[in-house]
């Protein structure tokens, strides 16, 4: 099977919108949670998130095609555009024919369905907008993106919660391996801080009132987030062929289910996956130099990520750096595995781990090295990013240098 590699990148994010400013304020350890101001909240106990700041759908996407997006949608275009420039591939020059378009994202277009039902249910109308369906189905944003780059190969979109992006990473790699594509555009995009979706996450009592601090011992809690990261793949051989800047190899993924609990997660599961990854890539546990781990802030997931990670890499697990960018992005659900893909990449191409920030003091359950508070100036050959959500579903992508 051919070899992937990682060919541009393009990010959407609460810490900076396009590559720089995303980088820079990724190892500068910038935090992008703060006060809620999207959407009303006098109805919500949540006042905090880690919002895209300043984005304007109407700054990117053409005034006639605007009422065809839901936020959702132009945010994944907008990353798409930016990676796709940096890889220097022409595609309206035939290229788009072998291209793949595989997105993830958790709800799609929650925010048009927010906004019908409150039309419907709280000011009484008898019409929604026209388009509200093509909206809010889950597919759009591949849809849109397919459009506005003219992609005409495979396309499809991974709904698997907070994994859903690690997946569609993974199964783009998969269709350049097998021949189905030489190119894919891919990753992940998220915006669901509408008050319905909040008063969702109220209700389950995972979200942090005051802040992310993941693996530290007073973690509370996740904070919400949202964004959009997209990565473009290639065949190893087409990269070279026409010269392109290799940024990392994609080089294993792997994927598991739990099968125990909605809610839960699974220390058997995630390292399954871990597992899976590594023997796909062909890998010792040993090569692996920094796990950007899930770390989502919550007490049940951070110790379970870390005994998952012990059971994986062993003794090695002593000289692992394991950090988490949700301290600086928040959770952005079904964009988290592409934000987080692109901060691993980053991490590989310029020798800096990114830090968890917010860190306030060790917790025993979770015994790892999480560079705390400050990144770290360490070159490193292979790096993993993992991906677990909601019902038992997980995602792992192992990068390396080239």
């Amino acid at each position: 099977m051919r070899r992937v590699v990682v060919t541009g990148l393009g990010v959407l994010s609460p810490i900076g919108i396009g590559l720089p400013a995303f980088r820079e304020a990724l190892f500068a350890g910038r935090c992008g949670i703060g006060p809620l101001t999207l959407v009303p909240t006098d109805r919500l106990s949540l006042r905090i998130a880690a919002q895209v700041p300043g984005f304007d759908a109407a700054a990117h996407i053409d005034a006639r095609k605007l009422s065809l997006y839901d936020r959702v949608s132009a945010m994944a275009v907008v990353a798409a555009r930016e990676a796709a420039v940096a890889s220097g591939i022409d595609f309206a020059g035939g290229a788009g024919e072998r291209t793949a378009t595989v997105l993830g994202t958790g709800v799609g277009g929650i925010t048009t369905l927010d906004e019908g039902f409150h039309r419907l249910y709280a000011e009484g109308a008898s019409r929604l907008h026209p388009f509200t369906i093509p909206k809010l189905m889950v597919s759009a944003p591949t849809s849109h993106v397919s459009m506005d780059l003219g992609l005409t190969g495979p396309a499809f979109t991974t709904a698997s919660a907070c994994a859903s992006a690690g997946h569609a990473i993974g199964m783009a790699a998969g269709l350049i391996r097998g021949g189905l594509a030489d190119i894919a555009v891919t990753g992940g995009a998220e915006a669901s801080l509408t008050v319905g979706a909040l008063k969702g996450w109220e209700a389950l009592r995972v979200a942090s009132p005051d802040g992310c601090r993941p693996f530290s011992r007073d973690r509370n809690g996740l904070v919400l987030g949202e964004g959009a990261a997209v990565l473009v793949l290639e065949a190893l051989e087409h990269a070279q062929a026409r010269g392109a800047a290799i940024l990392a190899e994609l080089a294993g993924f792997g994927m598991s289910a739990d099968a125990k609990d909605i809610t839960a997660p699974d220390a058997a599961g995630a390292a399954r996956a871990m597992r899976a990854a590594l023997a796909d890539a062909r890998m010792a546990a040993e090569e692996v130099g920094y796990v950007n781990a899930h770390g989502t802030g919550t007490t049940a997931n951070d110790a379970t990520e870390t005994t998952a990670i012990r059971s994986v890499f062993g003794v090695h697990a002593d000289r692992l750096m394991v950090s988490s960018s949700k301290s600086m992005l928040g959770h952005a659900l079904g964009a988290a595995g592409a934000l987080e893909a692109a901060a691993t990449v980053l991490a590989l191409r310029h020798g800096t781990i990114p830090p968890t920030i917010n860190f306030t003091g060790p917790d025993p359950a979770c015994d790892l090295d999480v560079v705390p508070n400050e990144a770290r100036r360490v070159p490193v050959a292979a790096a993993m990013s993992n991906s677990f959500a909601f019902g038992g579903l997980n995602a792992v992508l192992v990068f390396r240098t080239i």
